[in-house]
C-alpha cells in the first residue's frame, strides 16, 4: 500500500529576526542578527545580557480578548499568533479549520511559561504575599501543554492536542510526530511547530552555570554567536514560535491549497550517553540522519542543503560535523550548510521548528542562508566543512534535512523536499 504523502500547506513565524514569515526569511537572507541587549529584565546581577528577544511583538493586533490574554504566558502568545497567521496563509478560514474533522495540533516546547514561573516564585518567597496569596493562573499559565492549548480553543480543535517536550529536539520531534499522525490516516490537518519565551534571569543563570552560554561578547551581542568559529563560547538563548501547517497530499490538491514543500522524511534517535553533551562521534545522532533519509527514499548526496544545530558550543559543532562525515561521506565536502543559529539565537524547544521553516524558504527560494560571525572555522576541533561563512549564497535546493541535537541525548532530523 502506497504511503500518504505529507505537504506543508502554511507558514506562520514570530522570531528575534521579525514577527512574520517574511521579516524573518529577509533578515536571514541578509545576515542579520536578532541578537542584543535584554530588554525584558534587569540584567544588572545576571553574568549574561545577550538574548535573541521577539522585537515589537503586539498580540493585541491579533484580536484576542483581553480576558484571554490576560490567561496566557508569554510562548502561548507567541504561538497562538504564529498559528493564526499559518492558519491565513494556507487558506483555511477559522470556521472551516474548526469544521475539519481530522485535524490537530502537535507542537514541541521545552520549559513552559517561564515568566509565570519566576513571578510565581518571586511571590511564594515573599513575606509580604507568600503561598496563601499566590496566582491561581501561575500552574495554568506555567504548563508546557498550555500553548497548544489555547490554540485548540481559540480554533475550536477537537483531535489531537500534544506537547512534546525533547529539549531541543522538541520543534523537530514534533513535526515528525504529526508527519506521522497524517501518514497513519489519525490527521488530514496538522498545525505543527514549536514555541518557547525563556529569556529571564532564572533561565539564563541556570545556563550560564552549565557553561553553556556566551558571555565574552556582551557588549557586542550581534557578535555572540559564533557556531563553527574557533572564538565561540557557548550560545545565545532565543524565544518565539514556528509553526507549519502539515497537510495530507491528496486532502491539500482536492481543497486547492497552496503547497511549499513535502515533507518526506523523519528520523530519531537516542544517545543514551550524557544528560548534557553529545557523543563526540556523533555516531548515533547520525542513525536519526539515516532513519529520516530511509524514511523520505533518499540518498544522501539527493540533499543540497543541511541546515544545523549548530549552537556554538565546543562540544556541538564538532560532534554534529563527525555526524555529518559519517552520513554524507564525500558528499559531506559538496553539501550546503548553515546555522542560522548565529541570527536568531537558540529558541529552545522551537529550534526545530524555525530551522525546519528555513529549509522551506531555501527551497521555495532557492537561496542558502548564510552562518554569520563565522570568521575564523574551527578546523583544530573538526569544524572542517562549508557552513555559508558570513554571506548566503543562490543555488537550487531540491531537498533539504535539519537535525536537532537535545539535551538528554535526543536526536532527531527531518527531510523537506521540493514538491512534484
Amino acid at each position: 500500500m502506497e504511503q500518504k504523502r505529507v505537504v506543508i500547506t502554511g507558514l506562520g513565524a514570530v522570531t528575534p529576526l521579525g514577527n512574520t514569515v517574511q521579516q524573518t526569511w529577509e533578515a536571514a537572507k541578509n545576515g542579520i542578527s536578532g541578537i542584543n541587549t535584554i530588554t525584558q529584565f534587569d540584567t544588572s546581577e545576571c553574568p549574561v545580557t545577550i538574548a535573541g528577544e521577539v522585537k515589537d511583538f503586539d498580540f493585541s493586533a491579533y484580536g484576542i480578548e483581553p480576558r484571554v490574554k490576560r490567561k496566557m504566558a508569554r510562548f502561548s502568545k507567541f504561538l497562538l499568533a504564529a498559528t493564526i497567521q499559518a492558519v491565513a496563509d494556507c487558506g483555511y478560514t477559522k470556521d472551516e479549520l474548526a469544521q475539519e474533522t481530522k485535524a490537530g495540533i502537535v507542537v514541541g516546547n521545552c520549559l513552559g511559561g517561564q515568566d509565570a514561573v519566576e513571578d510565581g516564585f518571586a511571590r511564594y518567597f515573599n513575606p509580604n504575599i507568600g503561598p496563601q496569596k499566590m496566582s491561581p493562573l501561575t500552574t495554568p499559565m506555567m504548563i508546557t501543554n498550555e500553548a497548544a492549548a489555547h490554540v485548540s480553543m481559540y480554533f475550536g480543535l477537537h483531535g489531537i492536542s500534544w506537547t512534546l517536550g525533547t529539549a531541543c529536539a522538541s520543534g523537530t520531534d514534533a513535526l515528525g510526530l504529526a508527519a506521522e499522525l497524517i501518514r497513519s490516516g489519525r490527521l488530514n490537518v496538522c498545525i505543527s511547530g514549536g514555541t518557547e519565551s525563556t529569556v529571564n534571569g532564572f533561565s539564563l543563570s541556570s545556563y550560564y552555570a552549565l557553561q553553556a552560554l556566551s558571555y565574552h561578547y556582551n557588549d557586542t551581542p550581534q557578535k555572540a554567536s559564533r557556531p563553527f568559529d574557533r572564538d565561540r563560547d557557548g550560545f545565545v538563548v532565543g524565544e518565539g514560535s514556528t509553526v507549519l501547517i502539515l497537510e495530507e497530499r491528496e486532502h491539500a490538491l482536492k481543497r486547492g491549497a497552496h503547497i511549499y514543500a513535502e515533507l518526506a522524511g523523519f528520523g530519531s534517535t537516542t544517545d543514551a550517553y550524557h544528560i548534557t553533551a553529545p557523543r563526540k562521534d556523533g555516531s548515533i545522532a547520525a542513525k536519526a540522519v539515516k532513519e529520516a533519509l530511509e524514511d523520505a527514499g533518499m540518498q544522501p548526496q539527493d540533499i543540497q542543503y543541511y541546515n544545523a544545530h549548530g549552537t556554538a558550543t565546543v562540544a556541538n559543532d564538532s560532534a554534529e560535523t563527525n555526524m555529518l562525515h559519517t552520513v554524507f561521506k564525500e558528499h559531506a565536502s559538496k553539501l550546503h550548510i548553515s546555522s542560522t543559529k548565529s541570527m536568531t539565537g537558540h529558541l529552545i524547544g522551537a529550534a526545530g521548528a524555525l530551522e525546519a521553516l528555513f529549509c522551506v524558504k531555501a527551497i521555495t527560494d532557492s537561496f542558502i542562508p548564510p552562518t554569520i560571525n563565522l570568521d575564523n572555522p574551527d578546523r583544530e576541533n573538526g569544524c572542517d566543512l562549508d557552513y555559508t561563512p558570513l554571506v548566503g549564497i543562490s543555488t537550487d535546493v531540491q531537498a533539504a534535512a535539519s537535525a536537532s541535537l537535545g539535551f538528554g541525548g535526543h536526536n532527531s532530523c527531518i527531510i523537506i523536499k521540493k514538491h512534484s
